[in-house]
């Protein structure tokens, strides 16, 4: 009879690595109006990064209804930068919002994370 003990550790091994890095957090939120109805943003984000299997991989500016304003595309892990600052310029905001939600995405739990709301006006 086959032995599945060293696969079973292999498994938990790579669950645990995975698992026990959370969610992506905003913790800091920094934005300017360039000119009229056009914003940027300089977002921190935390998020234990483990590699290409699970890293914040995204954040995104939405409005009060959930419309996404702008997306920041995170291309690669920040293993040894924690936490991590990305800009995103020219979100254009229409003028009758006055609150937007900066929110982060992981590529394991997808959003769920700390987020952080700013007024713009």
């Amino acid at each position: 009879m086959k032995s599945y003990r060293p696969l079973l550790i292999f498994f938990l091994i790579l669950w645990s690595s995975v698992s026990f890095s959370g969610e992506a957090d905003v913790v800091e939120v920094s934005v300017s109006e360039n000119r009229k109805n056009s914003f940027s943003f300089n977002v921190s984000v935390l998020h234990q990064d483990t590699g290409w299997e699970h890293y914040a991989n995204k954040w995104e500016v939405v409005d009060e209804a959930g419309t996404i304003l702008g997306t920041r595309t995170l291309y690669h892990p920040h293993v040894n930068e924690q936490p991590f600052t990305r800009s995103l310029s020219g979100v254009e905001i229409p003028e009758q919002v006055k609150t937007v939600t900066i929110r982060a995405h992981d590529s394991v739990h997808g959003y769920g994370g700390k987020t952080i709301s700013v007024e713009l006006r």
